[in-house]
Parts: C-alpha cells; sequence; structure tokens
C-alpha cells in the first residue's frame, strides 16, 4: 500500500482514449515516426481512428513539464517541490535526506571560544515549525560564520543536509531529544512570501520540582496562580551601569508551594503593570522559558525570549482555577526554596547530585578555569573567624551595599534613593572539613543566617550590648555541626594570582534517613560493578 501524501498536476487529460485494440493483418514495414503517424490518423477498412493524437509540437512529458516549473520557481520553492517537507518531530539522527520549514524564533549571537584544539566560532539558533515543534541548531567556525547573517529572527527558512544528535542536556534551550549541527554542506534558503506563527507549546514543571533545574541551563515553563507582586524596582547593571527594570511576582500551583519570578526589562514594565491592577483576582499567568536559580533557595526569571500570558486558554488553567477555588486559597503554601533540604523532591537531586570530596576541588587548581563549576559537598563546619568582615550595610529594598549620605541617612547607588534606616547582611567565610582535608568556602546571608542561628542584626547587638564573649559562643555553637553544600568553584584573580574561589549556593541540615538511602544506593553501584 502507497499512501501518498503529496502530488501534482504536470499534464492535463488527453483528448481521446483507446476504444478497443486495432488488429493490422498486413505485414509490418518499417516506417518513418511521420509515416506511422500517418497511417494510423487514416481509417482502416472503414473504421474510425481509435486515437486521436496531438500535433507532436503540443505534446510534452511529464518530466519537462516539472522541469519547466522547477526552473521558474524560486530557490525555495524548487526546495520544497523536490522533497516532502518533515516535521520536526519526525526527525531522527539515523534519517538521510530531509527538508525542514521552520520559523527562527530566537536568534544567539555569534561567540568566540578557546579550548585545547584551539581558536573557533559558535553560534546557535532555535526553530520551530508548523506545529509548534522546537530544536536547536548549532554552528561552529565557517558555517558559524556563513549562517550568521543569513538567518533572521521571524522569517521562515527551508533547510536540509543538516545533521541530528542527541542533544546535551547540560546544554539545550529547548524540548527536544536531538539537537542539529549545520556544516558547510547544509542548505538553507529563505521561503519567500511565506510566513506562520507556530503555536506555544509548553512543558510545565511543577513548582516543587523545580530543584534539579537550579544552576543548569535549561529552561522551564511554569503555570500558576499569582499570589503578590511588587512595584517596579530599578536595578543598575554592572558591565555597562545601565538601569534596567525589574519586578517580583509570586506564583503557586496545586504542589502546594510558591515560587518567586523576576520579570525584567518590557514584561516587568507591561505585563507586570496590568498584573499589578489585577492581583487581586488571583490571575492564572502560564510563562515559557524562564531560568532557574538558586536565590533564596529556588527562584526563577526571565530571559530575552521569555513569554508570559495571562488566563491562558489551556487545560492546565482550568484544572488550577478549580484547584485554587476549592483548597488552594484557604491552604498554608510554603516557599518551594524556604529549608530546602535533601528529602524534598527538588533538593534531593540538588544537595546528592554531583557529590565529590574536598580534595577533588582542592586537588584540581584549574578547576572552574573557563566557567563555574557546580558540586555537592557533605562536610563539617570546623572554624568561623570572628575577626573577619562579617556583614555590610544594605539596603532595604534592593539588598544592595549602602553608603553613609551627607548629612543623615544611607544612599543607595541601585535604587538611586537616601534612606533613612538600613539592615546588615552576612558576607562571610568558613572553613569546613571532611574525611579528605578542608577548605574556605565564602557564604551569603540567607545561608548563613540558617548556619548562624541568628541575622547579622541580630549578632550585631549580641557583640555591642552582651560582649565579645557572647559573640564568640555564638559562633563556636554553630561549628562542627555536619551540612549539606551545593557550590559553586570559579577562578579569581588576586594581585597577578589565581586562586579557586568556593561559594556556597545552598544548604540544608542533614536529613540522615535520605543520606542513608544515598549511601545504600552508592554501595549498591560499588557492588553491581
Amino acid at each position: 500500500m502507497v499512501i501518498i501524501t503529496k502530488c501534482e498536476v504536470v499534464s492535463q487529460a488527453l483528448d481521446a482514449e483507446i476504444k478497443s485494440e486495432v488488429k493490422i493483418e498486413e505485414p509490418a514495414a518499417l516506417m518513418k515516426p511521420k509515416e506511422e503517424a500517418a497511417v494510423l490518423s487514416k481509417p482502416i477498412g472503414g473504421a474510425p481512428a481509435a486515437i486521436m493524437l496531438k500535433p507532436r509540437h503540443d505534446v510534452k512529458s511529464a518530466s519537462q513539464i516539472v522541469s519547466e516549473q522547477r526552473g521558474n520557481a524560486a530557490p525555495a520553492a524548487r526546495l520544497a517541490m523536490t522533497r516532502r517537507v518533515h516535521p520536526l518531530i519526525s526527525l531522527n539522527p539515523y534519517q538521510g535526506n530531509w527538508v525542514i520549514k521552520v520559523r527562527v524564533t530566537s536568534k544567539g549571537n555569534l561567540r568566540s571560544y578557546r579550548n585545547a584544539r584551539g581558536e573557533g566560532h559558535v553560534f546557535n539558533v532555535e526553530l520551530t515549525d508548523e506545529d509548534g515543534t522546537q530544536i536547536q541548531a548549532t554552528m561552529f567556525n565557517e558555517p558559524a560564520k556563513k549562517f550568521y547573517p543569513v538567518f533572521e529572527l521571524g522569517k521562515v527558512y527551508y533547510i536540509s543536509k543538516g545533521s541530528l544528535r542527541i542533544a546535551n542536556k547540560q546544554f539545550k534551550t529547548v524540548q527536544n531529544d536531538y539537537e542539529m549541527t549545520l556544516n558547510e554542506n547544509a542548505v538553507v534558503e529563505e521561503a519567500e512570501g511565506e510566513s506562520f506563527i507556530p503555536p506555544v507549546q509548553y512543558n510545565f514543571v511543577k513548582i516543587d520540582m523545580l530543584g534539579p533545574y537550579v544552576g543548569g541551563r535549561e529552561l522551564v515553563d511554569i503555570i500558576g496562580v499569582v499570589q503578590s507582586v511588587s512595584p517596579t524596582l530599578s536595578i543598575r547593571r554592572k558591565i555597562d551601569n545601565e538601569s534596567i527594570p525589574k519586578r517580583d511576582i509570586v506564583v503557586a500551583d496545586d504542589s502546594n508551594k510558591t515560587v518567586t519570578i523576576s520579570l525584567w526589562n518590557d514584561l516587568a514594565t507591561t505585563v507586570g503593570e496590568e498584573l499589578l491592577d489585577m492581583v487581586d483576582s488571583a490571575p492564572i499567568i502560564a510563562v515559557k522559558s524562564l531560568k532557574v536559580s538558586d536565590f533564596q533557595g529556588v527562584s526563577v526569571s526571565t530571559v530575552g525570549k521569555s513569554t508570559l500570558v495571562i488566563n491562558p486558554e489551556l487545560p492546565e488553567t482550568e484544572k488550577l482555577r478549580a484547584w485554587y477555588e476549592s483548597e488552594g486559597k484557604g491552604t498554608a503554601l510554603a516557599s518551594v526554596g524556604a529549608g530546602m533540604g535533601a528529602s524534598n523532591a527538588g533538593g534531593l537531586r540538588s544537595m546528592y547530585s554531583d557529590r565529590v570530596f574536598l580534595s577533588h576541588i582542592t586537588s584540581d587548581p584549574n578547576l572552574g578555569q573557563d566557567k563555574p563549576v557546580f558540586f555537592s559537598l557533605y562536610a563539617n563546619i570546623s572554624n568561623i573567624k570572628p575577626d573577619q568582615t562579617m556583614w555590610y550595610r544594605a539596603c532595604t529594598t534592593c539588598n544592595k551595599k549602602v553608603t553613609e549620605a551627607l548629612g543623615s541617612g544611607f544612599w543607595c547607588e541601585g535604587c538611586q534613593k537616601n534612606y533613612e534606616q538600613c539592615s546588615l547582611r552576612y558576607i562571610m567565610v568558613i572553613k569546613v572539613s571532611d574525611p579528605t582535608g578542608e577548605a574556605w568556602l565564602s557564604l551569603f546571608n540567607d545561608q548563613a543566617e540558617r548556619i548562624v542561628g541568628c541575622s547579622a542584626d541580630e549578632l550585631d547587638r549580641i557583640r555591642k550590648e552582651e560582649g565579645d564573649d557572647m559573640f564568640q559562643l555564638k559562633l563556636k555553637e554553630a561549628t562542627w555541626i555536619p551540612h549539606l553544600f551545593r557550590v559553586s568553584v570559579v577562578q579569581n584573580e588576586y594581585m597577578g594570582e589565581k586562586r579557586q574561589r568556593i561559594t556556597v549556593r545552598s544548604e540544608s541540615p542533614v536529613d540522615y534517613a535520605a543520606e542513608a538511602r544515598y549511601q545504600l544506593e552508592e554501595i549498591a553501584k560499588l557492588t553491581s560493578s
């Protein structure tokens, strides 16, 4: 059985068809084509001719007609006529010839890189077909420079002669098991005059399952009920000192957890303002392409290609609305990052993935040289130096460092405002130890508060009012207690010398039941191998 998926009319029907077979009893004679046509067109034995033939110059073969059509068509049209267009969802690494028709929905910058094999260039785009399926295409070196000016955001292209491979989960930015590579043999032709708006395809992640995505490059989609909306803040970017608007919203879903979403730039000023006006009605929002970070345990923020839809027409919206009206509105909802421990769904992978000993980090001076690397540690705090600078004066609105203003109060460079009061926030180092060695870790406010057991303002009060002995005793009480740490390792340059900087990104007390399960799994791996 053959299923016809596409056909083209290459010739009209003939003027006549064969009615009956006419047998010629006379001996066959060799005739030229013109003579043969003349004989067949004459009546035989008084009977009418069986076939009506058109003049020779009017007859064109199917191949001639198709060839003429292709010759007159634009290159992209020729490509489409030559081969069937494949939907992205049907592609796999084992296919040979395919043609896709896609829209460029995201275009990256042409970047330079350097590794052990030398220097080069890399460039990638995100492509979406008419069904809404997405794939990331990457080009290196000469193909990157060749195709960078060809691809334009929002335009439609026919692409062929690319290759597919299993997507690297660490670097993929779209929901697809495969990623595409375009080399110098790839064919990319603009589909001139053609345009389509692909439907948005969501792959929602429950709020309580955000933990495994912390610190990764994979973006997530979230749907939730808006609980609160903050005013717009103006944040000054360190790179160029430019002020950019930011707005935080808190959303909840039926996992009974909440998360803070940071909206940046236009989303903060346009859609964010609309949400501020309607927050009392608990609108439902669907946000696509969010980056997950470990700020405040777990939080998410928009990126350049993020989209936000208020009260989308989706089945998930109706389900979420029913949950909120029946039980969510009256339930105490906790933040997904609050006390994030190893035993919950998100923290389990975050705190136990990439578990290493301290010696793995300290014995490799080149670790984190090109980009930050992340590990999990099980270690005891062995020392907190009491004579270090343990905190800084912070703005009560944006938490950035403030300076004493002329006259009175404190000046915040981030908010560009003068405040009467400020708060203290931790920024300190602690020494941790495990069976293989020890290392100094940098610690920020949220993790330090949980480790020390009080805020920086409270610790400052203890030192001033109760004396240094009580101050040092408070720090000593925090030592020789085991913790689980999620840390990043980078290379910093100080006085012309490169040094490792190990920073705590998240922390939790040890859940001994979860730790026992982890140890049993590790033992099982050893025995099975």
